[in-house]
């Protein structure tokens, strides 16, 4: 009686062990490698909260994708790269994607990523000519690149200069690692097109110590200065250039140098500074109505919800939606909820928003519609510049979407695509 009492148990452990393993391979995983301490946690928190609250929304609202609940885990990076590899390979097993918000750790997760099957969204970050699917099968930087930052950043310039640079200086603030490299040879090429002089100036990390940079900047008066910069990086950049009193409506950052974090410490010496951006500020969004109601009412926000509403919340608000859209996808083409990463790939690869599906989605003219395809993996190629207004502590839009000079950045992609697939032995698809 005792024996058959213990297989009656051990019978239904097994169906209970066996249940929970269907559910939880059912569910879909989406690994958060987040930096929420270290010098760049003022803008790592705000990006990893406008994730982890649409998803939470998604999983309250609508039930999951298709059924299956999201789970995101995270792993703290501090922003370095060999820990984010060791993230990588602690959560990969059945994930179905990865947001590195890191250049470097992205350049080192490209050939795991691609040899482990599991997709890889570098938004508008890491390897720019991971844009040409032909040879990055798993790679997507959608909705735009550096090397497009650049060009759109220079164009802005010229917009400013009836279209003649000639002559003049465009120094280039950088934070010294893969992240801040990544615009150099766009802007080598674009200076000889435009006849400009480039001045390239380097900040080691943290990014804290910066007077012999600003010290070059007074000596040599650029007339324009770009900067790439994360962290803390971005305040002392901002302050020091209103401490010599440059002109802020002269300097311009990329998408990752225009958050509220980065220019509220200068105060008012920060009014008139600019950046990209491929997303918009503010909450007057039905996406942002959703959260609150599902999310913030119910006191589930992430970390204390001070950044609802903030630029780089907001772009993780978009980062996170293009994430799931492409589960959404996955399960229409496949025909099942329970997708694999292979199928989830599919899913990335045929994203489609346009106007009317953002609008669906609750991101009615929150950012420019865009869709990737077999060849085209980094989407549209479309910023505009945002600036900010330091009285109203508020950032505005100063600028339709504009492209990139295509005829350069193509180019650029398709050679470094090119070495790379002959390096790694890949052949082109997309025949």
């Amino acid at each position: 009686m005792r024996i058959k009492q213990l297989l009656i148990g051990i019978t239904a452990s097994v169906i209970a062990i066996s249940s929970y393993i269907e559910i939880a391979i059912a569910d879909l995983k989406f690994p958060m490698l987040v930096y929420r301490t270290g010098a760049y946690a003022p803008n790592g928190i705000p990006n990893a909260d406008g994730f982890v609250d649409y998803y939470k929304m998604i999983n309250a609202r609508d039930g999951g994708i298709g059924g299956e609940k999201i789970l995101h885990p995270e792993c703290e990076t501090g922003y370095k790269t060999q820990v984010g590899v060791e993230c990588y390979e602690k959560n990969k097993k059945d994930a179905m994607v990865f947001q590195p918000m890191s250049t470097g750790i992205t350049y080192q997760l490209i050939p795991k990523a691609t040899a482990d099957g599991v997709t890889v969204y570098s938004t508008g970050y890491g390897r720019t000519s991971a844009a040409n699917g032909k040879v990055f099968k798993w790679i997507f930087n959608a909705p735009v690149t550096y090397w497009d930052g650049a060009s759109i950043a220079i164009k802005h310039i010229l917009s400013n200069n009836s279209n003649d640079i000639k002559g003049k200086k465009i120094a280039l603030v950088y934070h010294n690692s893969a992240y801040g490299k990544e615009p150099i040879r766009t802007l080598e090429v674009l200076s000889k097109k435009h006849g400009f002089k480039l001045m390239l100036l380097p900040v080691d990390h943290p990014g804290q110590e910066q007077k012999a940079t600003w010290l070059k900047i007074r000596k040599a008066r650029p007339d324009n200065i770009l900067m790439w910069g994360w962290g803390v990086m971005n305040q002392v950049a901002v302050k020091s250039a209103a401490s010599i009193k440059f002109p802020m409506d002269k300097f311009i950052g990329i998408w990752w140098s225009g958050s509220e974090n980065d220019v509220l410490p200068a105060g008012q010496g920060a009014h008139g500074y600019k950046s990209l951006t491929f997303n918009a500020p503010g909450t007057n969004y039905q996406v942002h109505k959703d959260i609150k109601k599902y999310v913030h009412d119910k006191g589930e926000a992430s970390g204390d919800g001070s950044h609802f509403g903030t630029v780089l919340y907001n772009r993780g608000l978009f980062q996170a939606m293009v994430q799931v859209e492409a589960a959404v996808v996955a399960q229409k083409m496949h025909g099942t909820s329970k997708i694999t990463p292979a199928m989830y790939r599919d899913g990335m690869e045929n994203v489609k928003l346009d106007a009317n599906r953002l609008e669906q989605l609750g991101f009615k003219n929150f950012s420019p519609p865009f869709e990737n395809s077999c060849a085209n993996h980094g989407g549209s190629g479309l910023a505009a510049v945002q600036q900010w207004d330091a009285k109203n502590k508020s950032w505005s839009m100063i600028t339709d979407y504009m492209g990139s000079d295509r005829a350069i950045i193509d180019k650029l992609i398709a050679e470094d695509s090119g070495k790379y697939a002959a390096e790694q032995k890949i052949a082109e698809r997309c025949n």
